[in-house]
Formats: C-alpha cells, sequence, structure tokens
C-alpha cells in the first residue's frame, strides 16, 4: 500500500500541511478530491434515499389516512347495520306479540261465536219444535183427545224410529204435561 492509498488522519492532515512538499500537497488535494466526491456521492445517495424514505412515508401515511377512513366508516356502516337488525328484530318481536295477541282474541271470537250459534240454533230447534208440537196438538179439545193424540205423536217421533226425534219427544211431553195441567185444574173445557 503506498502513500496514496493509505487513509489520512487528522494529524497526519495538519502535518502535511505545515511541513509537506508540493508533490505531498498535489496528493493531499487529490486525496481531497476524491475524498468530496465520494462524500458528495454519499450525501446524494443520502439525500436519494431520504427523499425515498420521504415518499415512502408519505405514501404510508395516505394509506393509513385511507384504512383508517375506511375503517370509521366500515364501522358506522356496521353500527347503523346492527341497529337496523335490532330494529327489524325488535319490530318482528312485536308484530309476533301483536298476532299471538289477536290469535288469542279470534280463538275467543269463534268460542264465543260458536256458542252463540248453538245457543241459537238449540233456540230456534226448541221454538220450531213448541211451534210444531203446539200445530200438532191444536183442535184437542177434550182429555181424552189429548191422551191419543199424544199417544199417536209419540209414536212418531219416539227415537227408536227412523225418523224418531228425541227433542222433539221432549217438547211433545212438555206440552202434554202444560195441556194436561191446565184440563185438570179446568183452565180448558
Amino acid at each position: 500500500m503506498n502513500n496514496s492509498e493509505k487513509p489520512i488522519e487528522a494529524q497526519d492532515f495538519e502535518k502535511l500541511l505545515v511541513e509537506g512538499d508540493m508533490d505531498e500537497l498535489m496528493q493531499l488535494k487529490s486525496w481531497l478530491f476524491k475524498e468530496n466526491i465520494r462524500l458528495e456521492l454519499e450525501r446524494s445517495e443520502l439525500l436519494r434515499m431520504e427523499d425515498k424514505l420521504l415518499k415512502e412515508r408519505q405514501r404510508f401515511q395516505t394509506e393509513m389516512t385511507e384504512v383508517n377512513h375506511r375503517l370509521v366508516i366500515e364501522r358506522k356502516r356496521l353500527k347503523q347495520d346492527e341497529s337496523f337488525f335490532d330494529k327489524k328484530l325488535e319490530i318482528l318481536k312485536n308484530g309476533f306479540a301483536q298476532l299471538e295477541i289477536e290469535r288469542k282474541k279470534l280463538e275467543k271470537d269463534r268460542i264465543t261465536l260458536e256458542a252463540e250459534k248453538n245457543a241459537h240454533n238449540a233456540s230456534l230447534r226448541q221454538n220450531k219444535n213448541q211451534d210444531m208440537a203446539e200445530m200438532l196438538f191444536q183442535g184437542v179439545n177434550s182429555h181424552l183427545a189429548l191422551k191419543k193424540r199424544y199417544r199417536d205423536l209419540i209414536k212418531m217421533f219416539h227415537p227408536d224410529n227412523i225418523a224418531g226425534d228425541h227433542e222433539m219427544v221432549l217438547v211433545i211431553n212438555k206440552i202434554y204435561e202444560e195441556l194436561m195441567h191446565d184440563y185438570e185444574t179446568g183452565r180448558r173445557a
């Protein structure tokens, strides 16, 4: 290794400047020039790398800002979706509860209507049978005619017959008893 390739230390540098001859000063100048170029290249490389790092940092910050913005938007959307879902669920729960209430009310109304219908039908049947039985006993003007008519009617409407009607027999019995009572108390002649 010769003198030009050997690194110059701070003490050697000052010694060469004060005591050095022209040739050594030229070597020192050459070394300083090369060192200056090398330092300039390193400085420009460092500046280029710093610029590159700044650009990457800006890009990274931009990406982070965008990601954070999207994250905020997604969180808001998720919160809205959850709120919307909760509202839908509440509406459905209320709807099912209302349907259950209406179903129970409808069932109660149906039972009431069925009972009224049965009572009305029974009343109509009873009134119809009563009217029919009174018609069947029409024209009876004596105690003996009443008994004969009663026996004939019971034979016709007895439940053991094909066209028998138990309710009609009950109505005939009731009217027969009322008419018998009237004949026995003297209300009818």
